[in-house]
């Protein structure tokens, strides 16, 4: 039986999907056991293999891709215990555009450095793209860095979202 899933992601991370001469198709293909097909005026991409789990895992590298990670980070969901989680920042803007800027800022800071900072405290990957902000780690890592950017996006202060993940990520927090 061939199992097939169907995504759409935005044409500018087509070519970020194909790469030069095709090797990161192809890589993707090898690593999740699936065929995949790319309509490059749509967006569309079709999903096959003779596994339905390998068409998940594929869907969710290329989404991942989709959201503006680099190919190797998505690729990092082939383990699993790691996790791409999006947040749609429209639920916080309330549909205002200078609302969603102002977001986008608060998480990305100035020349990165809160972005930075979350990706290092939390040992994640994180991408702001359009009106999303996803996140691609460990498990309990995204779940931790989840929370600081759900925070930052409700308002709470930067230095105190900080703290927060410091401390749940503290030992003391963390017996077995």
């Amino acid at each position: 039986m061939i199992y097939k899933e169907e995504i759409k992601i935005p044409k500018d991370r087509i070519p970020i999907l194909i790469g030069k001469e095709g090797e990161t198709k192809k890589l993707v293909e090898r690593s999740t056991k699936t065929k995949i097909n790319i309509d490059s005026e749509t967006g569309d991409i079709v999903i096959t293999s003779d596994e339905s789990i390998n068409c998940f895992i594929t869907k969710t590298i290329i989404k991942a891709i989709g959201r503006g990670f680099n190919p190797d980070i998505a690729l990092t969901l082939l383990n699993e215990e790691n996790l791409f989680e999006v947040i749609n920042i429209q639920e916080f803007s309330k549909k205002s555009k200078k609302r969603l800027l102002n977001i986008k800022a608060r998480i990305i800071g100035t020349k990165g450095k809160a972005k930075s900072m979350l990706e290092q405290l939390t040992h994640t990957n994180i991408c702001v793209y359009g009106k999303t902000v996803s996140i691609v780690g460990r498990i309990e890592n995204v779940m931790i860095a989840k929370h600081g950017i759900e925070s930052l996006l409700n308002g709470a202060p930067h230095g105190n979202v900080y703290r927060l993940i410091e401390d749940q990520l503290s030992p003391k927090n963390n017996l077995a």
